[in-house]
């Protein structure tokens, strides 16, 4: 890509971001809107618009600027500051690798001639490099002295990612603590998950192993014991009462719809009961949900109790009435061999995923390889079309493999613009196919938590887009450039490829651009949501409960937006040295998504679970792995540039290990696990215990009435203290 071209992309994407957010103004500003960008305030019962009408329609950038971490919690929980820690602390490794990288690097290589003498001595093929390649390491003649500031300047990015991560990591783990220590009463403190139960003795049922088990080791503090049974079938059938009932209420809303003063009786809507209501019997709507509701009904009575007395699995559930109690028995070995009576802390009621209870340890370990595997193969196979993709997409290359499309390509305007975003677009349609292939993957581990499962996710996503973006796109760019001169040479393989790298960043600059202007002016603007709201009222809402369904939004995503940020802060760290102009873009991204995403968690997203920073140690591995790559890329770069004091960088991947197991030893037991420390903090009121237990039933097997007559038979009978309950 030539220098007009980048200039283009960058011009274009500015253009495009400040389009949308004068569109986001607008329509912010307006209270039939107000669902779609103000849903967190309005679900929470709060003014959606602060309370001022006349204000600036820019008014969110200082609010968002103006709120307090405390803001945060408030309104979307730990797990969001958690992440707003991780954008400071890559914000502000950027910032502080700028001070030194821009005015120190960039005018020692843009005052050299590697390139010129690379060309001269024909090194290096011609067109490999464009004009930005000038202020790049590349541009640095072989075993030169400058190259000494960039061996310094690498020392320098690495101590800055040591200690803010360091102080990230503290900062981290104080707010865990102090949202476990909080006197409010959390329902999955005072639960643990018992797994791989032995069979049950004869003579006893599995309720009475259970608790007989940890009666005998906590008989002061055990509560009750819940039995996890297998509720496929009674879930499909409280699903079809659920179907039924929300179908009743949108007939009803109907009928009162029709109800007017030249006709105060109405008109009944009515359906078909064949294929998608297009065929069959016409029936009342009304008469026909009440019918199907009251035949399942009691179907759904007779499942619930054949699921509490027959499909009671080896798994349970077991509460305390002693939160400290309930921490120290998740950290506890139940059993001497590892595969028996398998204890772990309880998430919160919604994140459980029961079928993965009750598969066992041997079915667990088999599982996890065989995802593993898969995920490698697909990491492998995917790189199959991003190779071509990311060959194929620039317009040198689809002229001559597509020589009709040559009278389109050489158009002025129209090349400018499929250079600068062809490939980028082509990568990022590629991305966003694979992220719920791989939570599927990380549920069939047997993964008992949507947490969990989320940040097992978010982990083979980040290895993926490293390996097959970052690594992929260098490498394959590279050989395509460089294939005719490996052909007469192939022993110039390895010096060839590294002396490509600096053409790769032209790509990857544009890439974080698109990224930044282009997705964070949809994300704020919010345009697609929007757009599908209004076609849904308009079309398919009929009552409010599903105007409400329509609007209501989803979470930050952090399964695969992590990933996506590491991917970033992946490029600019392994570029920053080798081409420093990306920092500023790194600087820019990660600013503009801190400053966008804060007015997000503010006032649009709703967080689906709650795990209280668990998500912290993930991404410091990653950001640690990023840091090698980054590490291992240069020492080879330097070896390319046959600069002799390169293995000074020898030390530092060292160094990195080294960090990264003392911050595990310091600070990750904390998060696997909450520390007695924390957890024997006073509560502000006695727990109502039956409230706890009854919070972590699965909503099937919610009935009262089955609960009152038969819910003994999933549940322990033992004496509990009258405070309790």
């Amino acid at each position: 890509m030539d220098f007009s071209s980048f200039l283009t992309s960058l011009g274009t994407s500015f253009v495009i971001f400040l389009v949308l957010m004068l569109v986001f103004a607008w329509l912010s500003s307006r209270p039939c809107n107000h669902v779609i960008y103000y849903p967190n305030r309005i679900l929470k019962g709060l003014d959606p618009t602060v309370g001022s009408r006349s204000r600036s329609p820019f008014a969110w950038i200082t609010e968002a600027l103006s709120s307090s971490e405390k803001d945060v919690i408030s309104m979307s929980g730990v797990d969001t500051a958690v992440y707003f820690v991780f954008l400071a602390t890559v914000l502000g490794i950027f910032v502080l690798s700028a001070v030194v990288l821009l005015p120190v690097l960039i005018p020692i290589a843009v005052t050299d001639d590697g390139i010129k003498n690379a060309k001269m001595n024909n090194t290096q093929s011609v067109g490999t490099f464009s004009e930005l390649d000038n202020l790049s390491m590349g541009n640095i003649n072989l075993r030169s002295n400058r190259l000494w500031a960039f061996l310094l300047a690498t020392y320098w990015v690495s101590f800055v990612v040591y200690y803010l991560t360091w102080k990230a990591y503290n900062h981290v783990t104080a707010l865990r603590t102090e949202a476990l220590m909080t006197p409010e009463i959390k329902a999955e403190q005072f639960a643990i998950i018992v797994r791989d139960i032995p069979p049950v003795p004869e003579g006893q049922t599995r309720k009475e192993q259970v608790d007989s088990f940890f009666k005998n080791i906590y008989p002061d503090t055990f509560y009750r014991s819940l039995i996890v049974t297998d509720n496929k079938k009674v879930n499909k059938l409280w699903e079809e009462l659920e179907g039924y009932k929300k179908k009743l209420e949108r007939s009803e809303a109907i009928f009162e719809a029709s109800k007017t003063e030249a006709k105060p009786e109405g008109v009944r809507p009515t359906h078909k009961t064949g294929l998608l209501g297009l065929i069959g019997k016409k029936v009342d709507s009304i008469e026909f949900y009440s019918e199907k509701i009251n035949e399942l009904l009691p179907k759904l009575e007779t499942e619930q109790k054949a699921t509490l007395r027959e499909k009671q699995k080896n798994a349970a559930l077991v509460f305390f009435n002693n939160r400290t109690t309930a921490a120290s028995a998740a950290q506890n070995l139940h059993a001497q061999i590892v595969d028996k009576w398998t204890v772990l802390a309880a998430p919160e009621p919604r994140q459980i995923i029961w079928p993965n209870l009750y598969i066992n340890f041997i079915q667990r370990q088999v599982r996890q390889y065989v995802v593993y595997v898969i995920v490698a193969l697909t990491i492998f196979f995917y790189m199959i079309p991003i190779t071509a993709v990311s060959a194929v997409t620039t317009l040198e290359n689809l002229k001559k493999f597509l020589p009709f499309l040559k009278p389109v390509v050489n158009i002025g305007a129209l090349k400018a613009i499929l250079e600068a975003y062809l490939p980028q677009l082509a990568l990022i349609i590629f991305l966003a196919l694979l992220p719920k292939l791989l939570l599927f993957l990380s549920k069939s581990e047997g993964i008992p938590s949507e947490g969990h499962a989320e940040r097992a996710a978010s982990g083979k996503y980040f290895y993926f887009t490293v390996l097959n973006v970052f690594i992929g796109v260098t490498l394959s760019g590279a050989l395509f450039r460089t294939f005719k001169s490996i052909q007469k040479d192939p022993n110039s393989l390895v010096p060839l490829l590294a002396s490509s790298l600096p053409g790769s960043a032209t790509f990857f600059l544009t890439f974080v651009a698109l990224k930044f202007f282009v997705g964070y002016g949809l994300e704020l603007s919010r345009i697609v949501p929007l757009i599908i709201f209004h076609l849904k009222k308009k079309f398919l809402c009929k009552c409010e409960a599903d105007v409400k369904n329509a609007w209501t939004p989803g979470d930050l995503g952090y399964g695969t937006r992590i990933p996506g940020d590491l991917l970033i802060f992946t490029i600019v760290l392994c570029y920053s040295i080798i081409t420093p102009l990306i920092v500023p873009f790194g600087v820019i991204y990660f600013g503009l998504g801190w400053l966008i995403l804060r007015n997000q968690a503010l006032k649009v997203y709703v967080p689906s679970y709650e795990t209280y920073g668990r998500i912290w140690p993930h991404i410091f591995n990653r950001i640690v792995a990023s840091l090698l790559l980054y590490q291992l890329t240069m020492f080879g770069f330097f070896g390319v540039k046959k600069f002799y004091y390169a293995p000074i960088l020898i030390p530092l991947p060292i160094i990195s290990l080294i960090f990264a197991f003392l911050c595990h030893k310091k600070f990750y037991r904390s998060f696997a696990n909450t520390a007695l420390e924390v957890a024997r903090n006073e509560l502000k009121e006695v727990p109502n215990m039956e409230q706890v237990f009854r919070s972590f039933v699965p909503p099937s097997l919610s009935s009262e009435k089955v609960e009152d007559d038969h819910f003994e038979d999933a549940r322990s009978q033992v004496s509990r203290a009258g405070s309790f309950v």
